[in-house]
């Protein structure tokens, strides 16, 4: 196989085989990568703008019964340690969202075997009642696909009520890698990787806003990781013409502090080369998703950096609280004037966007402020302390 005739393939923005992915993968000089991940970002976003966003991930609950074997946060339903979020929780933790200018909450719990429709009803029109300024960014296609197993109602009918009672968009949380032998082996209790395909599907054809991700670094092949792209990208070509579809991919490192999957001697192994490796492969690979965000939270603010210049165009959220990738070991921190900072140091102009990738102006708020360019060049600490 000629990398330079895929090359050229990529940069005409042709779907590129699994074969082919594969190649690239495994063969590819990092610098030829590199640069086509760079030139592909300038075709999908050609500007100096890289995006950020202020929001919080709270756990709806930790009770889950899917078994993630790279998840040490869950707990069982009769554990001394199960809790569900109570509302004046959310209303402490909402209140903190909105003095640091953020106006996003990623709601996330688990496959809790009580909770079913009525329950994230109740929630999300509580939460819209309260703060009808917050946007819900809530659950994800295994917790959507869990719901209706327990109502025994389809995809379509349980979306279209978390709809109307707030739910603003779909995280592609629950994806890891979306080749079924992956799953049995690490996520046994979880939904098939048809199933969450299934989900995303009827929230493309509702006019949802989508995220999609991988979970890299633990028993999967190279062939599967190009296969779970491939997927995301026939996916995203099937939604409809006028529907948002998947806004952004995220591709994260696997975690494995005190996770079964390390008792069982898998530990992370994916090097900085290699993540940035795989940025440029997303964004080669999905030729038809137009933001792919690097993920600091897993690699480091450093790494996240040059795959500013490897096809990523994003830097995600600030993440004012992160639970369950920080139990399994995830150390990295910043805040709103060290995530501006990383960008300008990069070469770029930070952008604070929202869900949809729309440009945002950040409220004035008691915690973050956008900084001039100046400002961030000639200040090498937060100004703020």
């Amino acid at each position: 196989m000629d990398l330079e005739s895929l090359y050229r393939k990529a940069l005409a923005l042709e779907p590129l085989s699994m074969e082919e992915g594969s190649y690239l993968y495994r063969h590819a000089p990092t610098h030829d990568l590199i640069y086509l991940g760079n030139e592909l970002r300038q075709l999908h976003v050609p500007s100096k703008k890289v995006t950020w966003q202020i929001d919080r991930n709270v756990n709806i609950t930790n009770v889950c019964i899917s078994g993630c074997k790279f998840c040490n946060f869950h707990t069982g339903l009769h554990s001394n340690n199960a809790y569900i979020t109570t509302f004046p929780e959310y209303r402490q933790k909402v209140e903190e969202l909105e003095r640091y200018g953020g106006d996003q909450l990623l709601l996330q719990g688990g496959l809790h075997p009580k909770l079913g429709l009525e329950f994230y009803v109740n929630l999300f029109t509580q939460l819209k009642s309260a703060f009808p300024n917050i946007r819900l960014h809530a659950l994800g296609p295994p917790e959507i696909a869990h719901i209706a197993k327990i109502d025994g109602l389809s995809n379509s009918e349980v979306l279209q009520k978390l709809v109307e009672s707030g739910l603003d968009s779909l995280p592609g949380a629950g994806a890891e890698i979306l080749v079924d032998r992956v799953r049995k082996r690490i996520s046994p209790g979880k939904p098939d990787s048809q199933s969450w395909l299934d989900v995303m599907a009827e929230a493309h054809k509702m006019g949802l806003v989508t995220s999609a991700t991988m979970m890299i670094g633990h028993v999967e092949t190279i062939e599967e990781r190009v296969e779970h792209l491939i997927k995301l990208r026939d996916l995203q070509n099937l939604k409809p013409t006028n529907a948002p579809g998947f806004v952004n991919f995220i591709v994260w490192t696997f975690q494995g502090k005190g996770t079964m999957l390390e008792k069982e001697g898998i530990t992370p192994h994916v090097t900085d080369e290699e993540y940035i490796r795989t940025i440029a492969i997303s964004r080669i690979m999905l030729n038809n998703i137009k933001n792919i965000q690097a993920s600091w939270l897993t690699v480091g603010i450093e790494v996240a950096q040059v795959c500013l210049h490897a096809g990523a165009n994003d830097l995600g959220s600030i993440m004012i609280e992160e639970n369950v990738v920080s139990s399994a070991g995830a150390k990295y921190r910043t805040d709103a004037y060290g995530i501006q900072k990383a960008i300008a140091d990069a070469g770029f102009e930070p952008q604070l966007r929202n869900q949809r990738y729309e440009f945002v102006d950040l409220p004035k708020c008691e915690y973050s402020r956008i900084y001039s360019l100046n400002e961030l060049k000639n200040h090498p600490v937060n100004p703020a302390g």
